[in-house]
């Protein structure tokens, strides 16, 4: 006996139409992704043959582009989980991806019809993708300005309930370790954490330019520039430092360890992206989390779109974050 939609809808206890949209990637459909992977994974436990024929009509080639190269992005496992989740997204959506990274970014392919592009790039990098397709989603990368859909993490807010945290703990000389990002052919990237955090201490008459100090995101950095706040700012340290990302949070961590200060009771510490490298060390560092997962499937959706009504008005999506407190902070 043939099998139907209404064989899978039930079996998978959703509708006739919502079967009949996920197996034909509707991108106008709001459902979750495990509702869709459970109606895929309902179709091919059913050899559902009409799906598979659909599915191999419409696979499109997507280049998957991380800024980092192969080596630099094992040290930095947000970027890492959002590239992942993509692929992995992507996949369940019918689409082929392609690698691409940082030290092959000329190799992408002329034949893909969209890319999707993790972290900084300059104006010469995006109009290189432009040479290859119009179809461009930035992820972490505030592109619209530029003509391009692209989503970001909701700086703003994060940065506001960091500094919230520690004036409720009591905390007013705050600090920062901030990044310094360039391009992968050198043109500098403003980072907007450093914007809302010199905004926001300004607006509450907390600012103190000396208490910032800047290194490039990684470990070494961030062990380096907390050193240099220790021994310039000896019992002028604040007592309360934001840290740009993980990895520079752990670093910091390592060379306030060597001073021997008191975490929370003298130093508290947030980092930004809660990545299982600050969930594991010790003390467990508090940190705004950004949704990795929900940033990729959101990517996902947007190129899915933007190859189904490729004229269409570019969009912004901001995604939330939220600040999970641990053992740096009281």
């Amino acid at each position: 006996m043939a099998v139907t939609l209404r064989d899978i809808a039930n079996k998978a206890g959703v509708s006739i139409a919502t079967v009949s949209r996920i197996l034909n990637n509707d991108a106008t459909l709001s459902v979750n992704e495990k509702t869709r992977q459970r109606v895929i994974a309902t179709a091919e436990q059913f050899n559902y043959t009409k799906h598979k024929r659909t599915q191999s009509n419409r696979v499109q080639k997507v280049a998957v582009v991380q800024w980092y190269s192969l080596t630099q992005e094992l040290d930095d496992l947000y970027y890492m989980a959002i590239r992942m989740e993509i692929e992995r997204s992507a996949q369940r959506r019918g689409l082929q991806t392609v690698p691409i990274y940082q030290n092959n970014m000329e190799d992408i392919p002329q034949d893909v019809t969209g890319i999707i592009a993790i972290g900084k790039f300059s104006n010469a990098q995006v109009e290189k993708f432009r040479l290859v397709t119009k179809n461009i989603v930035f992820v972490d990368y505030d592109s619209l300005a530029a003509g391009y859909d692209c989503l970001v993490p909701d700086f703003e807010n994060a940065v506001r309930s960091v500094i919230s945290e520690f004036v409720n703990e009591g905390i007013e000389d705050i600090g920062m370790l901030a990044g310094t990002e360039t391009t992968t052919d050198n043109e500098i990237v403003p980072d907007l954490r450093r914007f809302y955090f010199e905004n926001d201490l300004r607006q509450r008459n907390l600012y103190h330019s000396e208490f910032i100090f800047a290194g490039d995101y990684t470990s070494m950095s961030g062990y380096k520039a907390m050193k240099r706040a220790i021994e310039r700012l000896s019992d002028r340290l604040p007592h309360g430092i934001f840290i740009a990302n993980d990895p520079m949070a752990v670093g910091a961590l390592k060379a306030v360890q060597e001073a021997k200060i008191a975490i929370p009771q003298r130093l508290a510490l947030i980092s930004f992206n809660d990545t299982a490298l600050v969930k594991y060390v010790y003390p467990s560092m508090s940190a705004v989390h950004v949704a990795t997962d929900e940033m990729a499937h959101a990517a996902v959706d947007m190129m899915v779109k933007r190859l189904k009504n490729p004229d269409a008005d570019p969009c912004k999506t901001v995604v939330g974050t939220h600040l999970i407190k641990r053992q740096t902070t009281k």
